[in-house]
């Protein structure tokens, strides 16, 4: 389909570029399985059944640490349901904090029904309209490196939306247990033990 990427191409091109003090939010589903298939990592942190939550996490996680990247990446379905949190996120205006929505116009865990984006719904437009001073649509491949580029280096809030194809791709396999991928997360952020 023109126009359409593929997902895990575009978060192996953004996770390849992490530093060290980069951190990862994942959205639930395919977001997770992706940063896990790519680039499995102690300062990701995917969710598992938190929808609506992974841009409210990375608000407070860059609030936090404002000498890391914070990267948040999830999908159109997950966005739509926490719209709210563009506002918080331009108000604050976190400059250490990045969001990339893969917009494959599709409810992915719930059957594949289509979403509002598979219509006129722009959610970079809305991130605009809210305020985000960086904000973009990517629906060619050569546009994924200068996209990589701003979400890594550029001062935030950044927001892209990326049109990606609805594709069954093999699951990276995410640590299940909510307790333990906590920890992780937070000995790799903080130190061990913190």
């Amino acid at each position: 389909m023109p126009g359409m990427l593929h997902r895990r191409d575009v978060v192996d091109a953004l996770l390849s570029r992490r530093s060290d003090d980069t951190l990862v939010i994942a959205g639930l589903g395919q977001c997770t399985y992706d940063i896990t298939a790519v680039s499995p990592n102690s300062r990701n942190f995917g969710l598992l059944g938190g929808m609506g939550l992974a841009v409210p996490i990375g608000i407070g996680l860059a609030s936090a640490q404002p000498d890391k990247r914070v990267i948040v990446i999830t999908g159109d379905g997950e966005m739509l349901m926490g719209l709210g949190s563009l506002a918080t996120v331009a108000n604050l205006q976190i400059r250490n904090l990045a969001i990339v929505i893969l917009d494959n116009e599709r409810f992915g865990e719930t059957g594949g029904q289509p979403t509002p984006t598979a219509g006129p719904t722009d959610l970079s437009a809305m991130a605009a309209a809210a305020g985000i001073p960086v904000t973009g649509m990517v629906t060619e491949d050569s546009q994924v490196p200068a996209m990589a580029a701003s979400v890594h280096e550029a001062a935030g809030p950044v927001f892209y939306t990326v049109k990606v194809l609805y594709e069954a791709l093999p699951m990276g396999a995410p640590e299940l247990d909510g307790v333990r991928l906590k920890d992780q997360f937070r000995d790799a952020v903080l130190g061990e033990g913190a």
